[in-house]
C-alpha cells in the first residue's frame, strides 16, 4: 500500500518533522523495552520491585501527560512537546547512572520511560492533534495509519538494535554495561527529539479563534474538554480496560517471558520483536481502506478480536518456533485498530479540544497499563504462573472489543467519520 496522491500533497515540513519525531521516539522505546527488565534485575532489583517500578513509571507518565496535554492547546503544543523530550532525556540519564531503587523510582515516576515499546507520555496526543489540524478530514485516517506504521517500524528497528547493542557490549564488558549502553542511547535520542520539536512552525498550534473559544470557566477549564466530555468519558473507560489487559503482555514482559520459557537471550529476542513490530506496522496501513469501507468502529473491533484470541494461544505453543509464529501472526493484525481509534477520537471532538481529548484517552490507557505490571511481577516470581498474563490479557481485551462494539456501533457517524462529531456528542 502506498500513500495516496491526495495525502502526499498535504505533507508539509511540520508533517515530516512530526513523523520523524515519532520514528526516533519509538526507536528509543523499542530499544529500551527489550532490555529494560533484564537491566533492572541485573542491577539488583527483584521481579516484584521491577513490577512496582514499571507501574509507577506508567502512573508518573499519566500525571505528566494529563498536565501537559490538557494545557497544550492553550500554552503551546511545541512548548509542551519540548518539555516532554527533556523529561524523557532526564529519566534515561538517571536510569543509566544510578542503581539506587529510590532514585530509579523517582526518575521513572517523574520522567518518561516506556516499558512496553509503545507510546507513553504527552507526545502522541499532541502530535495527533497537530497532524489532524495540518491535513483534511478526507485523508486523516490515512495519515494516522502512516504515522502508526512509522512508529511500528521504528519500534521494530529499535528492538533489533537494542538486542544487538546489548549483546555486543556484553561480549566484552559484561551484561550490565551492555544494557546500560541502550539506556544511554535512549537518553541521547530524547535530546534529538527536543531539537526536532524546536523546529516546528506555528502551523502546528491550534488556531487563535479555536483557542479563544476553549477557555471556559468550569470543568473544561481544567480538562480542555467541554462539548465532547460524555463520549470521551465512555471511550476513556473502555480504552483503560483495553490497556489494562495489554499491560500484562507489555513488550518488556513478553521478552522476559520468552527468556524464562525458552531460555533465549536479548540478542535473539531483538530479531523476534523486530519482525513482530514490522508486521504490526504493515497491518496499520490496511486500516484506512478497511475503515473507508466498513467504518472506524467496525474496523477496530473485527480486526482486534482475532488478534486477542491469538494472544491467548501464544503460551500454549509447545516450542519456540510455534510460539514465535503465533506471536507474529497476532502482530500482523494487531495494529489495525490503532489509527482507526485515533481517527475516531479526532473526529468526535472540536479542533480546540483535540489535544485534550487525545491526552485524556491516552492517560486512561496509561492508567490501565500502569496497574498491570504489579500483578505481572508477582506472577513472574512464580514459575508455574508465568503464562497466566497472556490468558488474562487476551480475555480482558476481548471483553473490551465486545463492549466497544455494543456501545458505539449504533452511531452512524462510524461510517462517515467527518459526520461523527454531531452524532456522538
Amino acid at each position: 500500500m502506498t500513500l495516496s496522491r491526495d495525502a502526499f500533497r498535504q505533507f508539509t515540513a511540520d508533517t515530516w518533522l512530526l513523523m520523524a519525531a515519532r520514528f526516533i521516539r519509538l526507536f528509543a522505546y523499542g530499544a529500551l523495552s527489550v532490555i529494560l527488565v533484564f537491566y533492572l534485575i541485573e542491577i539488583g532489583l527483584s521481579e516484584t520491585q521491577t513490577g512496582l517500578l514499571l507501574s509507577l513509571t506508567l502512573l508518573g507518565d499519566t500525571a505528566i501527560s494529563l498536565v501537559i496535554t490538557t494545557h497544550a492547546d492553550r500554552l503551546g503544543r511545541r512548548r509542551m512537546l519540548f518539555a516532554g523530550a527533556l523529561l524523557m532525556a532526564g529519566a534515561g540519564l538517571v536510569m543509566a547512572s544510578s542503581t539506587q531503587f529510590w532514585l530509579l523510582l523517582l526518575a521513572a515516576t517523574i520522567g518518561v520511560i516506556s516499558p512496553s515499546g509503545q507510546e507513553v507520555g504527552p507526545f502522541l496526543p499532541i502530535e495527533q492533534a497537530a497532524l489532524t489540524g495540518l491535513v483534511s478530514d478526507r485523508v486523516r485516517t490515512e495519515i494516522l495509519a502512516w504515522y502508526t506504521m512509522a512508529g511500528a517500524i521504528a519500534t521494530a528497528l529499535g528492538a533489533l538494535a537494542g538486542g544487538l547493542l546489548a549483546g555486543a557490549f556484553q561480549a566484552t564488558a559484561g551484561p550490565v554495561t551492555g544494557y546500560r549502553a541502550v539506556v544511554v542511547l535512549y537518553a541521547a535520542l530524547a535530546a534529538v527529539l527536543a531539537v526536532l520539536f524546536s523546529r516546528l512552525s506555528r502551523k502546528a498550534e491550534v488556531s487563535a479563534t479555536a483557542g479563544e473559544s476553549a477557555r471556559p470557566r468550569t470543568f473544561a477549564g481544567l480538562t480542555g474538554i467541554d462539548q465532547s466530555r460524555h463520549v470521551i468519558s465512555k471511550l476513556s473507560a473502555l480504552f483503560a480496560l483495553d490497556a489494562f489487559g495489554g499491560g500484562f503482555v507489555a513488550q518488556s514482559f513478553a521478552a522476559y517471558w520468552f527468556h524464562l520459557r525458552f531460555g533465549i537471550e536479548p540478542a535473539t529476542l531483538g530479531p523476534i520483536f523486530f519482525w513482530a513490530n514490522i508486521f504490526a506496522g504493515l497491518s496499520a496501513l490496511a486500516a484506512s481502506r478497511l475503515a473507508a469501507r466498513f467504518g472506524l468502529i467496525q474496523t477496530m473491533v473485527w480486526t482486534h478480536l482475532p488478534s486477542n484470541v491469538l494472544l491467548i494461544l501464544v503460551p500454549l505453543m509447545p516450542t519456540l518456533p510455534l510460539a514465535v509464529a503465533v506471536l507474529w501472526l497476532r502482530f500482523s493484525i494487531s495494529q489495525m485498530d490503532v489509527p482507526t481509534r485515533q481517527s475516531y477520537v479526532m473526529a468526535v471532538v472540536a479542533p480546540h479540544e483535540r489535544s485534550a481529548a487525545a491526552g485524556i484517552t491516552g492517560v486512561a490507557r496509561t492508567i490501565g497499563a500502569a496497574i498491570s505490571p504489579l500483578f505481572v511481577g508477582v506472577l513472574f516470581a512464580r514459575p508455574a504462573l508465568i503464562s497466566v498474563p497472556f490468558f488474562v490479557a487476551g480475555t480482558l481485551k476481548i471483553v473490551y472489543d465486545l463492549v466497544l462494539y455494543r456501545q458505539f456501533t449504533s452511531a452512524r457517524g462510524d461510517v462517515d467519520p467527518a459526520a461523527s462529531r454531531s452524532t456522538t456528542r
